[in-house]
């Protein structure tokens, strides 16, 4: 379990990498306002302990978004992806200062609420947003507008290897790419994701919709098991001929107890 504040509230939920004992009794803390319990039968629920808004704001530098714990134990928030957040924005912010008129076009995959979409938008990019969960897209549209941003984003609700395969025959091109995809899924019509079968060809098509001089490709792994250097080594192979260099880290997040909480890996791509 992993006990952890969120503006005002705090929250006790599982954590599949927390498996050491932790140095404390995590559930006699006395400002617990909801913990998650897992069901035998698979999901869970959460236990109210002390009222709380049903959602409410956090905010990271000048980025505000909406938390809600929703059925499957998560808030709509990734905080460690702040990170590879701060890495995205600096690159664009430098491209928009060497060409100040030339748009920077980021497409974002799998992009749930959209904490990268924000990120990258408010320094300045043209970002499309997309995501099969209709519900997801919405509440990316939320935190666009609290952080601020009421232009510069396209909101997309389709999957997103089909939405890949259309840009390709449009002829449309990114500068940057990110996506977060999932370890299982299926598309409309009953088509398989499984990750460990079908990332490395998605990557290879998504390669297909980058412009000459990509600024970056971002790809992020955190239920997948996936290790960095898998991820180094598809986007050195997909992207290979690009100038540019990669790197592939863990992500992380600092404890009270000095220790840190791995938060799955990311694999980046940054041009030249």
């Amino acid at each position: 379990m992993k006990l952890e504040r969120w503006g005002d509230v705090t929250l006790l939920r599982p954590d599949p990498q927390v498996i050491w004992r932790s140095q404390t009794d995590l559930y006699s803390y006395p400002d617990i306002n909801a913990v998650y319990h897992r069901s035998e039968k698979g999901g869970g629920g959460w236990q109210i302990k002390k009222s709380f808004p049903q959602q409410w704001g956090v905010s990271y530098r000048d980025l505000n978004f909406t938390v809600k714990p929703m059925g499957f134990k998560h808030t709509g928030l990734f905080p460690e992806q702040a990170a590879n957040w701060d890495t995205m924005r600096s690159l664009v912010e430098a491209a928009k200062s060497r060409q100040p008129e030339k748009p920077v076009k980021v497409l974002n995959l799998f992009a749930y609420t959209g904490g990268a979409t924000v990120a990258c938008a408010k320094s300045g990019a043209e970002v499309v947003h997309v995501d099969a969960a209709k519900g997801m897209v919405e509440r990316a549209g939320e935190n666009a507008r609290l952080s601020g941003i009421d232009r510069g984003i396209r909101y997309i609700i389709d999957d997103c290897a089909k939405f890949v395969r259309r840009e390709i025959r449009r002829g449309n091109r990114y500068d940057a790419i990110i996506m977060d995809p999932p370890s299982y899924g299926r598309g409309p019509n009953g088509e398989m994701w499984k990750i460990e079968d079908s990332l490395y060809d998605f990557v290879i098509s998504c390669a297909e919709v980058l412009s000459d001089n990509p600024l970056f490709f971002l790809i992020n792994s955190y239920t997948t098991g996936l290790q960095p250097t898998v991820l180094k080594n598809i986007l050195t192979l997909a992207l290979k001929g690009r100038s540019g260099s990669t790197e592939a880290y863990e992500v992380g997040l600092p404890t009270d107890e000095g220790i840190v909480l791995p938060c799955g890996a990311s694999g980046m791509f940054v041009g030249v």
